[in-house]
């Protein structure tokens, strides 16, 4: 019998720039995220961010302080899930060709697909205008207020959402 629920920790980095902020959008689904990834056993999530971003986008990103915490309720591919997540102000490299908002840019990340042998997932990231976020399919649905302005203190979320695309 296949488990429907599902639990994860994730760590997410946010970086605004010029009024915009960068998402990324995995290949097999219709919704945007703030970049990152899951946490790793015995990993501290600030070392998970920078890891995440050197896997999926090969530069070494600068952790900045933690916004919020979130406790984020969401169904997904037929599961319920429960994910605890961290989100970090993050910066890429001074001077990157990755803040050219003109364009998007490709990465990927290892990925296990138990119907197929694919074992890469590819992934979109692209700068959104802050102002436009309720335009897009953002989750945590929060997020298109919240990243509008950054809070000044850690923030402890409590959020449910319901994410209909396919895993």
């Amino acid at each position: 019998m296949r488990d429907t629920r599902a639990f994860g920790h994730r760590v997410a980095g946010i970086v605004v720039d010029e009024g915009c902020v960068l998402l990324q959008k995995a290949d097999i689904d219709e919704h945007w995220l703030v970049p990152g990834g899951r946490v790793e056993l015995r990993e501290p999530a600030a070392e998970s961010l920078k890891r995440e971003m050197l896997e999926e986008i090969g530069v070494e990103v600068e952790v900045g302080r933690l916004l919020w915490v979130v406790e984020n309720f969401f169904e997904y591919g037929g599961k319920s899930c429960h994910e605890l997540a961290f989100y970090f102000l993050m910066s890429l490299p001074p001077g990157s060709p990755l803040y050219d908002k003109s364009r998007s840019f490709m990465g990927y990340e290892e990925y296990f697909n138990e119907y197929t042998s694919e074992n890469k997932l590819g992934l979109t990231f692209r700068w959104f205008p802050v102002d436009d976020l309720h335009s897009i399919a953002l989750y945590p649905s929060f997020l298109r207020d919240a990243l509008k302005s950054l809070p000044e203190s850690t923030l402890h979320v409590v959020h449910v959402d319901v994410v209909a695309d396919k895993p």
